[in-house]
């Protein structure tokens, strides 16, 4: 298998703003990986965060974990569900809630995903092709399609759709992780142009990080990869001082 590229630093520092504020970030796949690690960054500078993931149990555990790397430490400053991105009706509750509980949030990141198994696209079982798809690409598609129409209210806000060096280059064994994350670099591209003044959308390509996805493709040589715990302060970064400059971009952390 072909190794991805190696991120390249991205956007125009004078064009960025400071992130000072204090923001309500919306991560999807909060529980493991780039999204827990994001998270728990964020939360430790003082942002709140509104989470989701599948499993409820990992929520409870990551519910204890949030709030004790929190600053200062609180049990009420974030909100975690548990959702299936992939369901439309899942995420049509979960916007609800949100507003209910916490309002429109500032910024949201679409970090849920999953990957096949590495193999042939004609070996690859017609289910398993369709969950890569489902939660990858429908999946943000279904969080745009009911939080954008909050942030218009508001005329601001910025989408972070989680992209990868697989969405720029084609892979052998992984063909439909590669078509959602081209996918996904066409949806946010589209998307970008729809937006009205104030607000940002951008694809995100976090480079190559030591997750179970990756373990999954490279075996034991994804340990040589930079850990999420590493990855999150400078994705937290870039995601904090995104502008309306950044519009319609892909970006690499």
């Amino acid at each position: 298998m072909t190794l991805p590229p190696m991120p390249t630093p991205a956007g125009n520092p004078s064009m960025r703003s400071a992130g000072g504020a204090i923001r309500t970030l919306l991560i999807t796949g909060v529980s493991r990986g780039l999204g827990k690690a994001l998270a728990l960054e964020l939360a430790m500078r003082g942002h709140y965060i509104i989470g989701c993931a599948r499993s409820q149990d990992k929520l409870n555990a990551f519910q204890t974990e949030l709030a004790s790397s929190t600053n200062p430490p609180s049990e009420n400053k974030h909100l975690l569900m548990s959702v299936d991105v992939s369901l439309n009706s899942s995420v049509e509750e979960f916007a609800r809630a949100v507003m209910e509980k916490k309002g429109v949030p500032d910024i949201i990141v679409n970090c849920a995903g999953t990957i096949n198994r590495n193999n042939k696209l004609w070996e690859v079982p017609a289910e398993e092709f369709d969950s890569v798809i489902d939660t990858n690409l429908k999946g943000t598609a279904n969080v745009l399609r009911h939080f954008i129409p909050l942030m218009l209210e508001k005329k601001q806000g910025v989408i972070v759709n989680m992209s990868s060096g697989w969405g720029r280059s084609g892979a052998a064994q992984v063909a439909p992780y590669c078509a959602s994350k081209w996918a996904i670099e066409g949806l946010t591209a589209s998307v970008a142009k729809e937006l009205p003044p104030g607000m940002t959308a951008v694809a995100l390509n976090p480079g190559v990080i030591y997750t179970d996805m990756l373990q999954s493709c490279f075996g034991n040589s994804a340990s040589l990869y930079q850990t999420p715990e590493s990855w999150a302060p400078k994705a937290a970064n870039m995601i904090l001082n995104l502008t309306m400059a950044d519009n319609g971009a892909s970006l690499s952390v």
